[in-house]
């Protein structure tokens, strides 16, 4: 296995993790939303959009493509 590849699989774990780490942090708000109330909703929104901002960023950048 050439070491490109094996640098691509490292990023693709390391990013796997940093992602399933942050879904990890969305699911108390999803199981708790009723008893915490609209005060949480704000701050749910700044996780998601820092999530979603990350992701797009390694979609630009191409951390994804398996292609050389």
């Amino acid at each position: 296995m050439p070491a490109s590849m094996a640098i691509k699989y490292f990023l693709v774990a390391i990013l796997f993790v940093l992602f399933d780490v942050e879904v990890i942090f969305f699911y108390p708000y999803a199981v708790n939303f009723r008893d915490l109330g609209w005060k949480v909703l704000k701050p749910f929104f700044y996780l998601s959009d820092f999530s979603l901002v990350g992701f797009i960023y390694i979609i630009k950048k191409g951390a994804l493509q398996w292609e050389d």
